[in-house]
C-alpha cells in the first residue's frame, strides 16, 4: 500500500507563488511516475504536471513556463513550484503516483488564487 501526503496549498494573490510538496510512503516501486492533477469546481480532474523516476517531465499547456515539477527520489517526494499564479489556477491539487499498473492519490490540497 502507498500513502501520499500533500502540503503547501493556500491562498495567494494573482501573480504570486506557491510550492506544493507530496511525500510518498509505503511499498513504492522505484520505477514510477509522480505528478500533480487538479480539479476546479464543476470541472473534471486534469493533469498539471508529471515526472518520471528518471526525471522526464510533462506539463499541461496552461502551466508551461509558470510551473516546475521536481522530485527527490531518496525522499520519495515530488514538488510543484507554481509561479505567476492566475485566478484560473484555483483548484484542489491532487498528488498522484503511478507504478506497476497501480494508481494512488493523495487527499488533495486547496489552492486559491485571488484577483
Amino acid at each position: 500500500q502507498v500513502q501520499l501526503v500533500e502540503s503547501g496549498g493556500g491562498l495567494v494573490q494573482a501573480g504570486g507563488s506557491l510550492r506544493l510538496s507530496c511525500a510518498a510512503s509505503g511499498s513504492i516501486f522505484r520505477i514510477n511516475v509522480m505528478g500533480w492533477y487538479r480539479q476546479a469546481p464543476g470541472k473534471q480532474r486534469e493533469l498539471v504536471a508529471v515526472i518520471t523516476s528518471g526525471g522526464v517531465t510533462n506539463y499541461a499547456d496552461s502551466v508551461k513556463g509558470r510551473f516546475a515539477i521536481s522530485r527527490d527520489n531518496a525522499k520519495n517526494t515530488v514538488y510543484l513550484q507554481m509561479n505567476s499564479l492566475k485566478v484560473e489556477d484555483t483548484a484542489v491539487y491532487y498528488c498522484n503516483l503511478d507504478a506497476r499498473g497501480y494508481r494512488y492519490w493523495g487527499q488533495g490540497t486547496q489552492v486559491t488564487v485571488s484577483s
